[in-house]
């Protein structure tokens, strides 16, 4: 044990020759037991980081070989299909069922259609007798009105003297000339006029998506839904990407309104008791992962293609994203696989791209994303290690290494 050095006299009575330098031995020995300590420390934190990296440090995405794991197993459920510039094309061929029913149009033209009689309608007959014995008139009055004569609900309307029929399913010309061929059994030369105010059956419907929403009253000549809707006051113009339905006799047709609008062909003649409605687009994808945004995207327009959707959310995380590693994940029917080439596998398959290559690249614009798609956008390794790495120099930093 070393003494001070008052305590360690020589032999002359002096302090002993040695003592400083063991004084100063000792504490050069502390000062490298500390160095060797936190260079110990080092070397276990190089020792964690392979654990480190392999543990699930907190990210917002997984990383590619993560979400592919497994699904090269038999019997695993899932396909992965890369998506090439060879591939796209049979691909493009797989079913397709959400664009088939927003393309359910009917196949009637826009030409000009006369209004039908229909039961509810009210007729206004005006006959003109000349006879001066008339049934009908008097000397004082030649012409008799018949007004507000309600077509029943089997298609018949009664006129006295003259009794029941059918004019339901008529033109206003057809059923005024039938009603003046009747009429001359008591009135030999009588002129007639009829005048048909529509009732509920020959009206039509705008429920929603339009200016002015109501019921509109059929005229003479029937007229398109164009007009209808330019008189309604035209589409809601803060509808996204809007789809026209038409309800008609218990079947529903829609169309895309930019369909619509960009091709005449596609404009129809309407009919009584037809309902039309106008809504926004409420198909959706989900974009995940290493992505400008994580959220549920809904379709602007008609169809987006890989690029569009990435373009939409913020593309890419440039710190974060693997461009080797996007993916589209979709389900199928299970009556739309195993049907050969025009079809899938498995009912979920895996979709990649590779943007790293012009390959890739143009084969990403041309893949349609489809309603209910997930988007992800998987994480770089260079990433994760990255945070390791962050994660080793803060704890260094805390052991003022």
């Amino acid at each position: 044990m070393l003494r001070p050095l008052s305590d360690n006299p020589g032999p002359s009575g002096g302090p002993t020759p040695n003592a400083g330098a063991l004084c100063v031995g000792a504490g050069h020995g502390n000062g490298n037991a500390d160095h060797v300590a936190r260079w110990f420390l080092v070397v276990v934190l190089l020792a964690l980081v392979p654990a480190l990296a392999a543990c699930s440090l907190p990210r917002t995405a997984a990383l590619p070989s993560e979400v592919l794991r497994g699904t090269d197993a038999e019997g695993s459920g899932i396909q992965v299909v890369p998506v090439t510039r060879a591939s796209i094309e049979s691909i493009a061929a797989w079913p397709v069922s959400s664009e088939l029913a927003r393309r359910h149009w009917v196949n009637a033209g826009a030409s000009p259609v006369a209004r039908m009689i229909r039961a509810g309608d009210r007729i206004t007959l005006t006959v003109w007798d000349s006879q001066r014995d008339s049934l009908l008139s008097t000397e004082a009055e030649r012409v008799v009105n018949i007004e507000n004569v309600t077509v029943s609900p089997s298609g018949d309307i009664f006129i006295p003297y003259v009794g029941e029929f059918r004019i339901a399913g008529m033109t206003t010309d057809r059923a005024r000339r039938d009603v003046q061929t009747r009429m001359e059994v008591i009135v030999p030369d009588a002129q007639v006029q009829l005048a048909v105010e529509p009732g509920a059956n020959n009206t039509i419907d705008l429920v929603s998506g339009v200016a002015r929403p109501g019921r509109i009253a059929l005229a003479e000549v029937s007229p398109t839904l164009l007009s209808v809707l330019a008189e309604a006051g035209g589409i809601d113009g803060g509808l996204r990407n809007p789809l026209v339905r038409l309800q008609r006799a218990g079947q529903s047709y829609t169309i895309p309104a930019a369909e619509l609008l960009g091709n005449a062909e596609r404009d129809v003649t309407l009919r009584g008791g037809d309902r039309i409605t106008v809504e926004a687009d409420n198909r959706n994808y989900i974009a995940l992962g290493a992505t400008g945004t994580q959220q549920v995207v809904y379709f602007e327009r008609e169809r987006i293609n890989a690029l569009d959707a990435l373009s939409t959310i913020g593309g890419l995380s440039e710190r974060r994203a693997d461009l080797n590693g996007l993916m589209i994940l979709r389900e199928y029917r299970a009556g739309e696989v195993g049907q050969g080439a025009d079809s899938p596998d498995e009912t979920q398959v895996i979709f990649t791209f590779d943007l790293r290559s012009a390959d890739g690249l143009f084969a990403a614009r041309r893949f349609n994303v489809m309603p209910g798609d997930v988007v992800l956008a998987t994480e770089s390794v260079v990433s994760a290690l990255a945070q390791v790495l962050a994660l080793f120099r803060g704890v260094t930093s805390a052991a003022n290494i």
